[in-house]
């Protein structure tokens, strides 16, 4: 299965939901990319994921236009942005779906009071992406199931037999 998470700049909340997910489902393939990326991801987010035991150091961001002649299972937006200004796939996209998480541009105050704001968005993210996670795992067990216990008959997991 393969997941793309968009960002405006693949510098802060795609960055994060890509690392958590990735570390938390070795069953899928998690990509990440902005619609207008940026040249780097601040130190903030490399810290906050850090502090759950995730390691950005050397990703970068990347732009969607890398992504848009493959074919996905899901593309998430998390950004208003990332939603409205998303161009055209030109193969399959089995689902799309929109999460807004706040915008780490707006985030103002001492260093401390950023650290804050990112971890809560981090936590806010992983919670988010948590339950995204659960539904992509059952997504999986029942393609396998459907394989195993279903391969003659061809009704996909449906028929009950």
């Amino acid at each position: 299965m393969q997941v793309l998470i968009v960002g405006t700049q693949n510098s802060a909340r795609s960055q994060m939901a890509h690392a958590w997910l990735a570390a938390n489902n070795s069953e899928i393939e998690v990509y990440s990319a902005g619609v207008t990326p940026s040249n780097n991801i601040p130190e903030e987010v490399i810290s906050s994921m850090k502090e759950i035991g995730i390691d950005l150091t050397g990703q970068k961001p990347k732009a969607i236009t890398e992504y848009l002649d493959k074919k996905w299972d899901i593309v998430i937006s998390v950004s208003e942005e990332a939603r409205d200004q998303m161009p055209t796939f030109t193969k399959k996209v089995r689902h799309k779906l929109h999460k807004s998480f706040r915008d780490t541009e707006l985030f103002t105050g001492t260093t401390e009071e950023k650290r804050e704001k990112y971890a809560l968005l981090r936590d806010e993210i992983v919670e988010s992406f948590y339950s995204l996670n659960e539904a992509i795992v059952m997504e999986i067990e029942a393609k396998k199931y459907a394989h195993e216990d279903h391969h003659q008959c061809g009704c996909g997991g449906s028929c009950g037999c």
